[in-house]
């Protein structure tokens, strides 16, 4: 696997991991990679199929505006954004990567091609740059879900860049099959074999300081959700929900035995709406699936009373990451490429197996919990109203969340067999993507997107 756990967990903003954060990601590359910007006359972006398509409800032009300047996601301030926009409105000039300035109208410099779709992925993207002695250099890029960015040559390439390595893991695997297997012959259970393969990257506190760092985000991102209330931008008018059902929940007498799964709601939906409102939050593994495995480990560090929170929460990420890994390297984390089976489908799976390994689940009950977490995803569309990751997403992480419990509860009451391999729904999850009508595909052209219209959805 040539995969790490901290290419899944990625520290960023929203709205979109693959429409936000990797649009970002790929215009500064392009222009690290070009170099000598002082020479520079001209530089547009241009936009294909679904980043085209949901781009403005995605805020794709602000990530790539962005970009350019010189910000990246795990260091952006979300606070900053406007401020930054209207010097370059008013101006119409850039700095590119925040030194070399360069005339620049976001209107006519990033170009929209909401009917064309590039080779390698529906999320492709081009990057234009003119030298002020009339060369031309272009770069295409593909945006494959999670803030994942490859450029057109890696991604016909066996391994990328960004995740390839050199180095040797001691428990190599590509399969659920594989990764079972090395826990029967060495007796090592899931967990421990994705540290060991970490830790040919970093020493112990390197990687236990990055993991304490992903949950501390996650679950600040929680409590700001649970405190803020008002409008989601976008113009779909949705009103955060979570902040209040949240005191609603904390006041009430009437204490029903469900309420504890409506409490797990509320911690996705309230990251899901801090991801809607830009706000900074971790792809897990994606944006707009980001509020599923915060919400379930904050279930399991307060309502499980383990009795080394710490050490658990740090399990349940490593067993997360593996089940991440195998549907990104074997089906896709991209709603644009399968649809939301790809997102909460698979974050669904990664929090189920997480809980199940931080209870003491055997390496056979976390694969049974993340193939219940897949199976009952399969099919799932991907269709934003207006190109907004609000409507169904923010509820569906709810959703998605008590599923997840419910997947660890089955599997951790079971001895581990089933008739269903993870491996088998990993490739059905790919098999029923590549078979999904394009317009149930973050498109915003079937589904809830054309059924429901509450805003002029033209400029979407």
């Amino acid at each position: 696997m040539d995969m790490r756990v901290f290419n899944l967990f990625k520290i960023g903003v929203g709205p979109s991991s693959s429409h936000t954060v990797g649009p970002m990601l790929a215009a500064r590359r392009f222009l690290l990679e070009a170099g000598n910007l002082q020479q520079v006359s001209k530089v547009q972006a241009a936009l294909y199929g679904s980043l085209a398509l949901t781009g403005s409800g995605h805020a794709t032009d602000t990530a790539v505006l962005l970009g350019l300047m010189g910000e990246t996601p795990q260091d952006l301030a979300p606070e900053s954004v406007a401020d930054k926009l209207a010097r370059l409105n008013s101006s119409h000039q850039m700095r590119l990567l925040g030194e070399y300035p360069v005339a620049f109208d976001p209107a006519n410099d990033i170009l929209w091609f909401k009917q064309e779709v590039l080779p390698g992925h529906p999320n492709g993207m081009k990057f234009i740059l003119t030298r002020l002695d009339g060369s031309i250099e272009e770069k295409t890029f593909y945006s494959t879900g999670g803030g994942f960015i490859y450029s057109a040559e890696e991604l016909s390439q066996p391994a990328s860049a960004e995740t390839a390595t050199d180095k040797a893991v001691p428990y190599p695997f590509a399969t659920m099959a594989e990764l079972l297997a090395h826990g029967k012959r060495t007796g090592l259970s899931i967990t421990a074999m994705l540290r060991a393969n970490e830790l040919v990257h970093c020493s112990e506190q390197e990687l236990d300081d990055g993991l304490d760092k992903i949950w501390s985000v996650m679950k600040a991102c929680i409590s700001r959700g649970l405190q803020l209330s008002g409008e989601l931008p976008g113009g779909l008018q949705v009103q955060r929900r979570a902040a209040k059902l949240w005191r609603t929940a904390n006041e009430t007498t009437d204490v029903l035995p469900h309420d504890g799964m409506h409490r797990v709601s509320l911690y996705a939906m309230a990251v899901n709406e801090e991801n809607a409102a830009g706000g900074r939050v971790v792809t897990a593994p994606t944006n707009g699936a980001a509020g599923i495995i915060p919400a379930v480990l904050r279930y399991y560090a307060e309502d499980c009373k383990p009795s080394n929170p710490q050490q658990g929460i740090r399990s349940f990420l490593l067993a997360a990451s593996a089940i991440g890994m195998l549907c990104k390297k074997n089906a896709s984390i991209s709603g644009a490429e399968i649809g939301c089976q790809g997102e909460v489908g698979v974050a669904c799976a990664m929090a189920a197996a997480g809980l199940t390994a931080a209870l003491g689940g055997t390496n056979e009950q976390i694969e049974a919990a993340a193939e219940i977490g897949i199976e009952h995803h399969l099919g799932m569309t991907c269709d934003p109203i207006g190109g907004l990751v609000q409507i169904p997403c923010i509820e569906r992480n709810g959703m998605g969340a008590v599923k997840a419990i419910t997947a660890a509860s089955l599997s951790l009451r079971s001895d581990g067999t089933h008739k269903v391999t993870l491996d088998d729904a990993i490739e059905t999850m790919r098999q029923t993507g590549a078979d999904m009508q394009a317009k149930y595909k973050e498109t915003s052209l079937g589904g809830l997107a054309i059924h429901v219209v509450s805003v002029n959805y033209a400029a979407c």
